[in-house]
């Protein structure tokens, strides 16, 4: 086993003996383009004499001074992860190591990243989950807290941030000045934060319940923020505050707070503590929908969420990074619908967070909610659907089944005892029992130490006057995971009246076992029955054929949008499952989709419909299915209002869509200006997207997409022209965006991202036929070679998986058959794609009934 990847038992281990009083990190970010001075000083105190190490990944180490003895021969105690350190004194003990880091261009540890714009240089890190060593040598698990005191010397026009308020810098001379930020609050190692260089927005300030005064700032690299709208992200998080302290009675725990948005960033967003990273997609140089407008307000309230549960109070190791984020999930919805104007988060959430979870959850690699993270290696590879939604979800249920009232009152326990601690499941569950007077262990057993989704269905009985006669609703579960749960629901009756769908009959029920009876709807009549409305249950659920029926015909003409995502999700399942042609499920798409008035859910929907219309398409009808999809969403394009939100999503769903020579053809004219949309310019991201489109159909050449990338050579322009370059139906094209990713090692994290896009984007499956081979011979050296990231990136982007067929599937299996000693990590995704490529066949199979 590498020595980069810490075990659980290792962290209990030094955990038992050691604990951690203080960190003082002095950095030297003005050496050379690749590599930095980093010199920590960690107190702390031993409950033993005995030997320990300390996590670094750096270049080399200079010096390790322990208890005022510098070592000898630091070289030879330093295997590239860690540092071993010899006896340690009883009580207390202070260890300096004098290294010299590497800065990353993967996303991981230190990033720097150079503007093509203004050639200025911009760090930031990102440490989750362990690669705060990348920076600093440190005790790398979240239970040894400490404060941290940053020195940090660099160019003195730049920026510097980190958790604690920014000094005033000092200059040394030369266009260098030095900042050395206060001690922070006791915060776990992959919470720390160093963001570094012209970063450039605004600034503001709120005022908590205690009558603390908070500053706040928005920031992003100054050929940006022009585009960084500051009071809007102020004014999120100030209703956040206010929701979040009356929540949870206790105040903000932190000192200042900001935001920043940094290139080349690997996930949504990072809860350091008063420095909060985020995707630079969230600053909108373009227009964009009201979707993702939606999403960037939660990620603000759901990293926000995270300083009361995860930062002030911490999980003892990462078997509880659920929790973590299922809470940060779940509270921020809540939030987004009670304190901004995204009152319908809750339908957002059903169609999207709860999607991913139920996809998720079928897959081979499904685990529980409360994963078993051995070590670094398996928590790397549970950031997924089941850690975020599915914990959200049952989440949820908890507050159903314990009372919200009584819920916060455990949470409001719980952070008054804990602050500033670490803490298990046990912790929290103790505080909810006390304040609901319920017992939890057989929740918690059935719904988070146990894997799988269960399928709830009607069993309805009708006379010859549709009245009911009998009404029960079915349970089961998975071969895999035979797990039957009680779930907490409601079932709702709808009627045609005149031209609406209305909610006519409900009824609230507990459902355990394989059968419930529902004797409550006996006698009762109605034209379609959903189970689960309201969406407080965590099952897949199905409509019974007339109640199918008349969602067909009627579904825009329901007028609940919580009930109408439920039925799209009811449908939508029963496609992935086989029970249900993709091409109905197209039908119901285009003949509803107008019906939609939230965002989000036309989003969804869209993407759903490219699916349907392709991979899930009959192989003998996904040409004709792709090309009657695009035509159509192009005259929904024509038909909505001028400049309008749907406008903007249809366009750019025709563009993904578009196949036929008339496709080309209007891509050609948005793109020249000889076709014009009313109300809207076609701005530079949205060309952008004509761009990448036209060039899967060969409508534009490579020298075309070098005109395009000198009217927009920045850092979005110049992923977006790799994306289209590598899109162009050549060969050569493949080749050499196959070259660049797979067998070199030049590109930064984003850019190998934007390649394998364009790889993926064709019309003719033949382009990629000879890579799958390829891909199966190469994937293990990938893996050892790249960092986690990259390699991650590389194997999941990659996999066959784009039309799948028996092929794909034969190659998975033998490859998994001769690697059975190859990381989980890694066998995971193949598992996954795998699993996908079955499930798009098993769809298929069904279209063609």
């Amino acid at each position: 086993m590498s020595s980069e990847n810490l075990t659980r038992d290792e962290a209990r281990s030094r955990a038992s003996f050691l604990s951690t009083d203080s960190y003082d990190i002095r950095l030297d970010l003005t050496t050379d383009e690749r590599t930095f001075l980093t010199e920590t000083t960690i107190r702390f105190s031993s409950t033993a004499a005995r030997p320990t190490f300390v996590d670094l990944i750096a270049a080399s180490v200079e010096e390790i001074e322990l208890n005022g003895e510098l070592l000898s021969d630091p070289a030879s105690r330093f295997d590239g992860a860690r540092v071993q350190l010899p006896s340690l004194a009883e009580g207390e003990n202070a260890v300096r190591i004098l290294a010299t880091g590497r800065y990353m261009n993967t996303g991981e540890g230190l990033h720097r990243f150079v503007d093509p714009v203004d050639d200025e240089v911009y760090l930031y890190s990102q440490f989750e989950v362990s690669d705060a060593r990348r920076m600093f040598a440190c005790f790398e698990q979240p239970d040894l807290k400490g404060a941290f005191a940053l020195t940090v010397t660099a160019p003195a026009h730049w920026r510097v941030i980190s958790n604690a308020p920014t000094p005033e810098p000092s200059p040394v001379g030369d266009g260098v000045a030095t900042w050395a930020f206060d001690p922070t609050e006791r915060i776990s190692t992959y919470l720390v934060a160093l963001i570094a260089g012209n970063y450039q927005g605004g600034t503001g300030e709120i005022t908590t319940r205690d009558g603390r005064t908070i500053p706040m700032g928005v920031f992003a690299r100054a050929s940006l923020a022009e585009h960084v709208d500051a009071q809007n992200v102020i004014d999120v998080t100030a209703a956040g505050i206010d929701f979040y302290e009356a929540a949870f009675d206790r105040d903000f725990p932190f000192r200042k707070y900001d935001q920043v948005f940094v290139p080349e960033y690997n996930m949504g967003a990072m809860e350091n503590p008063g420095a909060i990273t985020y995707v630079e997609a969230y600053v909108f140089r373009s227009e964009v929908s009201d979707a993702v407008r939606e999403r960037r307000d939660l990620t603000i309230l759901h990293e926000l969420a995270h300083m009361w549960f995860g930062d002030l109070v911490t999980m003892r190791w990462w078997d509880d990074l659920w929790l973590n984020e299922s809470f940060a999930e779940y509270a921020s919805t809540l939030a987004s619908a009670e304190a901004t104007r995204w009152s319908d988060s809750w339908t957002t959430f059903a169609l999207s967070e709860k999607g991913w979870a139920y996809q998720q959850d079928q897959l081979p690699s499904t685990h529980p909610v409360v994963a078993d993270m051995v070590d670094f290696e398996a928590v790397e590879t549970n950031f997924d659907g089941i850690t975020y939604a599915k914990g959200a979800s049952v989440l949820r249920q908890l507050v159903a089944y314990v009372g919200r009232e009584e819920f916060f009152a455990g949470v409001r326990a719980y952070f008054a005892k804990h602050a500033w601690g670490n803490t298990e499941l046990t912790d929290l569950l103790v505080e909810l029992e006390a304040t609901s007077g319920r017992d939890l262990s057989r929740w918690a057993d059935l719904w988070l130490q146990r894997a799988g989704v269960n399928t709830l269905r009607p069993v309805i009985e009708r006379d010859g006057e549709g009245t009911v006669t009998r009404f029960a609703i079915s349970q089961s579960a998975p071969e895999e995971h035979r797990t039957l749960r009680p779930h907490r629901l409601q079932v709702g009756g709808f009627s045609l009246r005149g031209d609406a769908l209305v909610r006519t009959e409900t009824v609230e029920l507990d459902v355990d076992g394989e059968l419930t009876e529902v004797p409550e709807l006996t006698g009762k009549r109605a034209d379609l029955w959903l189970l689960n409305d309201g969406d407080l249950a965590y099952a897949k659920v199905r409509l019974d054929p007339q109640s199918l029926a008349v969602a067909m015909e009627h579904l825009r003409d329901l007028d609940d949008s919580l009930a109408r995502t439920l039925l799209w999700s009811a449908a939508w399942d029963m496609v992935r499952d086989g029970e249900l042609p993709s091409r109905r499920y197209q039908q119901l798409v285009l003949a509803n989709l107008t019906g939609e008035d939230s965002s989000s859910v036309v989003r969804t929907l869209l993407q759903q419909l490219e699916t349907v219309a392709g991979a899930y398409a009959a192989v003998d009808q996904r040409e004709r299915r792709t090309e009657s999809a695009a035509t159509a969403v192009w005259e929904l394009t024509r038909a909505a209002a001028d400049g309008s939100d749907e406008q903007l999503q249809y366009v750019e769903s025709f563009a993904r869509l578009a196949r036929s020579e008339e496709h080309r053809h209007t891509l050609e004219g948005l793109l020249g200006g000889t076709i014009a949309l009313p109300g809207r310019d076609i701005d530079t991201d949205l060309r952008w997207k004509l761009v990448i489109s036209l060039a899967v159909l060969g409508g534009i050449d490579a020298a075309g997409i070098d005109e395009q990338l000198a009217a927009d050579d920045t850092q979005s322009g110049r992923k977006h022209a790799l994306t289209a370059r590598a899109a162009l139906p050549t060969e050569v094209s493949k080749a050499k965006a196959w070259r660049r990713t797979v067998e070199k090692d030049t590109l930064a994290n984003e850019s190998v991202t934007a390649v394998i896009q364009g790889f993926r984007r064709v019309t003719d499956e033949t382009l990629l036929a000879p890579y799958r081979q390829r891909y199966f011979d190469v994937i293990r050296a990938v893996w050892a070679e790249r960092s986690n990231e990259i390699a991650t990136r590389l194997v999941s982007g990659y996999f066959p998986h784009s039309y799948g067929g028996q092929g794909v599937l034969d190659a998975a299996d033998a490859w998994l058959a001769d690697a059975e000693e190859a990381p989980f990590g890694l066998r995971r995704i193949i598992i996954e794609g795998r699993d996908t490529v079955a499930r798009q066949e098993k769809v298929r199979a069904a279209d063609v009934q």
